[in-house]
């Protein structure tokens, strides 16, 4: 049902310690979205699998949805009708209600509420993404992708990458006992990915993601019903839906790609101090 694939190593696997270095029991994924359906468009598979792996699956939606009305008629009731076609969808993959958490910050203004506290002195994004780490023990995290996506997924993204590593650090004790986050991914919704992992790594720049997952026909029909939740956003979704034909392999299977990345790279002196030696 799931093959794991390294694309730097060129290596193909059932083990989905391919995607979660180190996978045991006890794992527990948080999949930050930064509108409600986006998870699941970009990360379904990925969730799925974990899911079937015995991991608990978290969904973090950062905007409201409020910008999501096709007519004029919606627009009162969008947000809460997104709301109830939220929770269908994420139940439809066997998640429930009590797994979805919201911050709920307005569509297209998610990015000024970046950091501990706000411009206004309000309370920023972290205290509440921090506590929720380390309370519930996250161990694997997903962040959207940031590159020419939308202004909300860049936000998304520049909160999740810099709160993650928080969670293990010895300080702000008093939002919860500090928890180490063992691994995060990058997934798209619908825009490339940055090509940087693959120009450091010398890979062609066409394969910008280093880590695949190929599905059988059985996961993408239950994304497939697990999108169709969401009835109100059917006209705006539409393009994004029908590119998931460009998913489908000769032989039947479904790919997803990612990016695995360290939030927080230490730095390698080590070349440094060879050149110093060698050139002093």
């Amino acid at each position: 049902m799931y093959t794991y694939c390294d694309i730097n190593e060129r290596k193909v696997s059932k083990n989905i310690g391919t995607l979660f270095p180190g996978f045991s029991k006890d794992e527990v994924l948080l999949v930050m979205s930064p509108h409600d359906d986006d998870a699941v468009i970009g990360a379904g598979y990925a969730m799925m699998a974990a899911k079937d792996a015995g991991a608990e699956v978290y969904v973090m939606i950062f905007c409201r949805g409020d910008a999501g009305y096709s007519t004029i008629e919606e627009k009162a009731t969008i947000e809460d009708v997104r709301k109830a076609e939220t929770f269908d969808c994420y139940a439809r993959m066997g998640i429930d209600a009590d797994h979805i958490v919201r911050l709920d910050f307005p569509d297209f203004s998610a990015i000024g509420n970046c950091g501990w506290e706000k411009a206004d002195g309000s309370e920023g994004d972290m205290p509440r993404i921090l506590k929720f780490l380390r309370d519930k023990k996250v161990t694997r995290v997903m962040i959207p992708n940031h590159y020419h996506e939308h202004i909300d997924h860049l936000a998304a993204h520049i909160m999740s990458s810099f709160d993650v590593p928080q969670a293990g650090d010895m300080a702000l004790v008093d939002y919860g006992v500090p928890h180490a986050v063992k691994s995060t991914i990058e997934y798209s919704v619908w825009a490339d990915i940055d090509p940087e992992d693959a120009l450091v790594c010398g890979r062609s720049t066409t394969l910008r993601a280093n880590r695949m997952l190929v599905v059988d026909k059985t996961v993408e029909k239950k994304i497939d019903d697990a999108i169709a939740a969401y009835v109100s956003q059917g006209e705006i979704i539409k393009r994004l839906v029908n590119a998931r034909r460009e998913r489908k392999t000769d032989k039947g299977q479904f790919v997803e790609v990612y990016i695995s990345f360290d939030c927080r790279p230490k730095i390698d002196f080590a070349h440094y101090v060879k050149w110093a030696q060698e050139n002093i």
